[in-house]
């Protein structure tokens, strides 16, 4: 019999909650409560620099008539897209954890959030205005993030430390 496919939306997050609640210690359930609130809040959060977003590009693409090729342009509107992603990004790793899928903190998640935090960095800075050690120190960081990234997937692949759902214990491994 093939595995049921966990639902992707916030009623089928509820109702694998309720499901599974009786089976779960008093740390599981407060993770679960944290999970599910956390993304309300930010859904709400997305949603609200949705809107935001949609308004400043009609404010300056429409209204303004500023071209989307100019680079003051470019770098609000991209920054703000950036913002989102990043936010969509944690989003989606707090309802993982919440599906009962990933522990709570996932390394390799981190890290594709800071590479995004820094991407928008880059494409919001004003290079014309900011110090060359300063982008260097933001494109060691980088690269240095990335090269970590490549090696928690190198673990992963080979099955080192890989993620294990929560719930599922090795043999000898303590409960929280």
């Amino acid at each position: 019999m093939a595995a049921k496919k966990p639902s992707r939306s916030l009623e089928g997050l509820f109702r694998e909650t309720a499901e599974h609640w009786p089976s779960w210690n008093t740390y599981e359930r407060f993770e679960q409560v944290v999970s599910v609130a956390l993304t309300a809040m930010i859904s709400m959060i997305i949603l609200i620099a949705l809107a935001r977003l949609a308004w400043n590009v009609v404010d300056l693409l429409v209204l303004k008539a500023l071209s989307p090729l100019e680079h003051r342009v470019f770098q609000t509107v991209f920054g703000m897209i950036m913002t989102l992603l990043i936010a969509m990004e944690f989003k989606h790793s707090i309802i993982r954890a919440a599906q009962r899928r990933e522990s709570i903190i996932q390394v390799k998640t981190v890290i594709l959030i800071a590479l995004l935090a820094l991407a928008r960095k880059f494409i919001i800075l004003d290079s014309e205005s900011v110090e060359a050690a300063k982008i260097a120190a933001l494109a060691l960081a980088v690269l240095v993030l990335g090269v970590v990234y490549w090696l928690v997937r190198q673990c992963e692949e080979r099955g080192e430390n890989g993620p294990r759902p929560r719930g599922d214990r090795a043999p000898g491994e303590q409960g929280r």
